[in-house]
């Protein structure tokens, strides 16, 4: 697959062949879901509690004797099955919602996507981005000018603190590096902008 790259004013630079292992495959649909449901399961923090027939309370003495009434017996009116009683099985933070995912179908979950990006022509390859300094005014055109306004994920080779803060203040754009680059992230966004540096780092880990 042959794809042309562009600078940051959207002009033709040249052109240049991805590898099919990466930008070119058969997407996967259930190694994508799979990831997916692992990335959101592992956002999840655990802020719920309910407390238990030992927090309860009261319900400190037997309500009725154990033998000689006809009623089941009942040891706490703070058990489970009274009005305002404890909760069985309730959440607690201690709950642990992540979910594990073999490695080798995380990294066909990503090729799947970045392949997905690729076949709709939703993946622009740019040089490198010339910014002496953070500008939102600068971002805003650069993105116009690659026709990727909207949702839009960059992804760069490192840490690009003049292109994350150039970029925060957009709605809907996200910049990350490659290392951070995740399938929900991918799959969100309608544009996938990568720096040329980038690209050559994706096809190291991922080919």
């Amino acid at each position: 697959m042959k794809i042309s790259v562009v600078d940051t004013k959207g002009a033709s630079v040249k052109e240049i062949e991805l590898k099919d292992s990466v930008w070119n495959i058969e997407p996967h649909n259930q190694a994508i879901y799979d990831a997916v449901v692992a990335q959101q399961a592992s956002l999840r923090q655990g802020t719920k509690k309910v407390k238990t027939r030992a927090e309860v309370r009261g319900g400190g003495r037997k309500p009725w004797k154990q033998k000689g009434t006809g009623r089941a017996r009942q040891g706490s009116i703070r058990a489970p099955q009274w009005r305002g009683g404890g909760v069985a099985f309730g959440p607690t933070p201690d709950i642990n919602y992540k979910k594990a995912i073999n490695k080798k179908v995380k990294q066909l979950a990503i090729r799947s996507a970045l392949s997905i990006k690729a076949r709709e022509k939703n993946l622009v390859v740019i040089e490198k981005f010339a910014f002496t300094k953070p500008s939102t005014k600068e971002m805003i055109k650069v993105l116009s000018s690659v026709k990727a306004d909207g949702k839009a994920l960059i992804v760069t080779n490192e840490v690009e603190e003049i292109v994350n803060k150039s970029s925060n203040n957009l709605e809907g754009v996200k910049s990350l590096n490659f290392q951070k680059m995740n399938i929900f992230d991918i799959l969100k966004a309608n544009k996938l902008v990568v720096t040329l540096d980038a690209v050559n780092k994706i096809e190291e880990v991922y080919a």
